[in-house]
């Protein structure tokens, strides 16, 4: 039997069914769980949540003089409503995910299967804006707490899929990969788990103003001519204005659409804002959004390698925050998955999972020696295991080798 009680009357062992209010003040990702630790109790009571749904058939009642008469129903839906800005907070440790860390390998079925329902949940979404609908975060919220699931489980494995996106996916798996990497960073600088929904709300939907974008010129293969790349300067506004109408998104991710292509000398648009004047959730979704579009195919360029992108990167003076810059990078690793790496045995391998104790010791997959200049075995080679006589010298460009297989290389299953 379901019970509406006061937040105040909530005690561990209660079977939580749902809380009321908006999603973005909810201290957990997910509802229907039994209340057994004091601090996710504790969580609860500071929350803005002021009544709770419990399930007196699984878990414990409340006293009777305490029983506040409210009729056993189900909960009402949630509405969103705006919630504040994301205050600049500085860098700290992340926070534990909720859910156990488990192997690349282990994550990688489960990310292709969330990219393929992303994907078509995304085309679902942006027609509806190209149709000029307006869109509710309340339909968004499942698939940024699947993303989030499966980044806690293993950021790298979804991250890198999204990578893998074709010309023609561009615009709608970009969404997708921007989610996870705003979901990612969020927890390595130590942000609430609400300011991490948002975040990965707010990287969903920053380039829903594409949609508003001719086709003739989003598409277009070659160099926009100047008046083609105004038209485009313009999808930070036409998003924003778009998700402002529908008025079911929060502020914070209309922040993002509107500024993720600020940058920190002032020389961004739209509005040419700089340093501080910039929140930090558009600071964290200018890095990932030029991450996840430089290291991906485009209708007009090649992708550079992950490794190569991070390089580059830091030596774009005066555009990203350094802070944010810097635990984006352990965020994704020094050597992300998917980078080709000279080992000092002379041996090529290819990035497949990171080692969180130490980004300099990934796990690699050796496939080429560069001394007999010919492919050896297959090997994985966890280079933190303890004895392990390797290590990273150095990353290379695939292209210098005429490697053309190395998606393949690191996207396949490792065998147990």
């Amino acid at each position: 039997m379901l019970k509406k009680i006061p937040t105040s009357q909530l005690k561990l062992g209660m079977f939580l069914q749902a809380m009321e209010g908006s999603w973005f003040s909810h201290p957990f990702w997910k509802t229907k769980f039994v209340l057994r630790e004091q601090g996710d109790l504790d969580a609860l009571l500071r929350s803005e949540v002021a009544f709770c749904v419990i399930d007196v058939s699984q878990g414990l009642d409340v006293e009777a003089a305490h029983d506040t008469g409210f009729a056993a129903t189900e909960p009402a839906p949630l509405r969103v409503e705006q919630a504040p800005d994301a205050p600049v907070m500085a860098p700290s440790p992340p926070k534990p995910a909720a859910e156990a860390r488990v192997s690349m390998s282990a994550e990688l079925e489960r990310a292709a299967q969330l990219v393929n329902r992303s994907k078509q949940a995304v085309v679902s979404l942006f027609g509806e804006a190209r149709m000029g609908r307006a869109i509710d975060a309340e339909q968004c919220l499942p698939l940024v707490e699947e993303v989030a699931d499966s980044v806690a489980r293993n950021p790298s494995a979804l991250i890198s899929l999204a990578r893998l996106k074709t010309k023609d996916d561009y615009t709608y798996m970009h969404s997708v990969a921007v989610c996870a990497l705003m979901v990612s960073l969020s927890r390595q600088l130590g942000l609430s788990e609400a300011q991490t929904r948002e975040a990965g709300l707010a990287g969903l939907l920053h380039d829903v103003g594409k949609m508003m974008m001719p086709l003739e010129v989003l598409n277009k293969a070659g160099a926009l001519t100047d008046a083609e790349f105004s038209v485009m300067r313009s999808h930070p506004v036409r998003g924003y204005e778009a998700l402002k109408a529908g008025g079911m998104v929060p502020e914070s991710a209309l922040d993002v659409c509107l500024h993720h292509h600020e940058k920190m000398d002032g020389s961004g648009y739209p509005n040419k804002l700089k340093g501080d004047d910039i929140s930090l959730l558009a600071r964290m979704g200018a890095v990932c959004d030029v991450y996840d579009a430089i290291t991906s195919t485009r209708p007009y360029k090649a992708a550079w390698g992950p490794a190569d992108s991070l390089a580059r990167m830091a030596q774009w003076s005066g555009h990203f925050d350094a802070s944010v810059f810097q635990a984006f990078i352990r965020s994704v690793g020094i050597y992300p998955v998917g980078t080709l790496v000279r080992l000092q045995s002379g041996r090529l391998a290819v990035v497949i999972d990171q080692c969180p104790a130490s980004l300099t010791m990934p796990t690699v997959r050796v496939f080429f020696s560069t001394k007999s200049q010919m492919p050896i075995p297959v090997q994985v080679v966890d280079l933190a295991q303890p004895g392990c006589n390797d290590r990273v010298t150095g990353r290379e460009n695939p292209a210098d080798w005429g490697f053309t297989h190395i998606d393949e290389l690191w996207s396949r299953p490792t065998a147990h």
